[in-house]
């Protein structure tokens, strides 16, 4: 359903509504198709309804309003890890198999510093997804500027499923640890 002309404020309240509606992300180009307008017009609104107030995650993929999800996830931790390209999926579908939210990736650059990029990936569908969206693009890992090493914000409902998962990424030799 495509909708023409909406001022500028409609259009705002119902990419808003459109997301606290969904538990899945929407991409720009999918909000940009039904509000008839192009994906530049949603990156502007959806940044002034971050300004705000309002919980809203650009993502790999897509746009999603945060607050239920993040009052869930309680327990947070930032974790090293080291691997190769390859090991990246068997890395995410470690955590989103013990409940674990992967919040985002951080990698420490020699020239530019940090360089963080959110994921909010939390199931064997996003990891996947990820993926997909890695090879179509042919995009190269952060972690290919780094010899494997970068961090992960994860988090979870309970402290168990957070130790859980950093056995099992310890058990495979994935957690980097001193």
């Amino acid at each position: 359903m495509r909708d023409s002309k909406l001022k500028a404020s409609d259009r705002r309240e119902k990419i808003l509504n459109l997301l606290k509606e969904r538990s899945e992300p929407i991409t720009g180009g999918t909000l940009a198709e039904q509000m008839n307008v192009t994906r530049q017009v949603i990156v502007g609104d959806v940044s002034l309804l971050k300004a705000s107030g309002e919980p809203i995650m650009a993502t790999s993929q897509g746009y999603i309003y945060m607050a239920e999800t993040r009052d869930q996830l309680l327990f947070k931790k930032t974790i090293v890890v080291q691997h190769t390209a390859e090991q990246t999926e068997e890395e995410l579908n470690i955590l989103v198999d013990h409940g674990v939210h992967v919040l985002d990736v951080l990698i420490e650059h020699p020239v530019y510093g940090d360089l963080k990029a959110r994921l909010e990936i939390a199931s064997r569908k996003d990891v996947k997804s990820f993926l997909d969206r890695i090879a179509s693009s042919k995009a190269a890992y952060l972690l290919e500027l780094t010899e494997g090493i970068h961090s992960h914000t994860i988090a979870a409902a309970d402290e168990d499923h957070l130790e859980e998962a950093l056995k099992a990424l310890r058990d495979k030799g994935i957690l980097f640890e001193s």
